[in-house]
């Protein structure tokens, strides 16, 4: 999502409303198809976290009860073979919640990272009502596992 910015995301987070949470989601490209009613649901449900750059969002091995999607920021992903840069529009921690298993990498902010976090009813019942963030979701798992099938494979020397 480089050099996407939600214009939202530089107000003053603290007086954010539903309406204005649901203003920053629909720029975003998981939300983009989702009705604003739904939008303003979905913002109240969910919470909103600020980090600083180093702060741990989620540990390997942690249990899984939240889903993320960046609005602000950026963040690095440490994992054996999931290493890579998350952006605004981003997403995480969707893997865990889906299998009911512990968090397969440790997500670290870079610089100050802003997010949105939906508790694991919150996920499923938007998986089951919106067809296009489920969609998407499902896009980009399969982008994921295909990077890790073309990556050479490890020497055994």
């Amino acid at each position: 999502m480089t050099g996407f910015e939600p214009a939202a995301v530089h107000q003053d987070w603290n007086r954010a409303t539903e309406r204005d949470w649901a203003d920053v989601l629909a720029q975003l490209p998981l939300f983009s198809q989702v009705p604003k009613r739904r939008l303003r649901k979905i913002a109240g449900e969910a919470q909103f976290a600020e980090y600083a750059p180093g702060d741990v969002v989620v540990a390997a091995g942690a249990a899984a009860d939240q889903f993320f999607v960046i609005l602000g920021g950026e963040a690095k992903v440490r994992g054996k073979l999931a290493a890579r840069t998350l952006e605004t529009g981003d997403f995480f921690g969707e893997m865990a919640l889906l299998d009911g298993t512990c968090r397969s990498a440790t997500v670290v902010a870079s610089d100050d990272l802003h997010v949105m976090k939906l508790p694991r009813r919150t996920f499923f019942a938007v998986l089951a009502s919106d067809a296009g963030v489920a969609h998407a979701i499902l896009t980009e798992l399969g982008a994921r596992v295909r990077r890790l099938e073309q990556q050479p494979p490890a020497s055994t020397s």
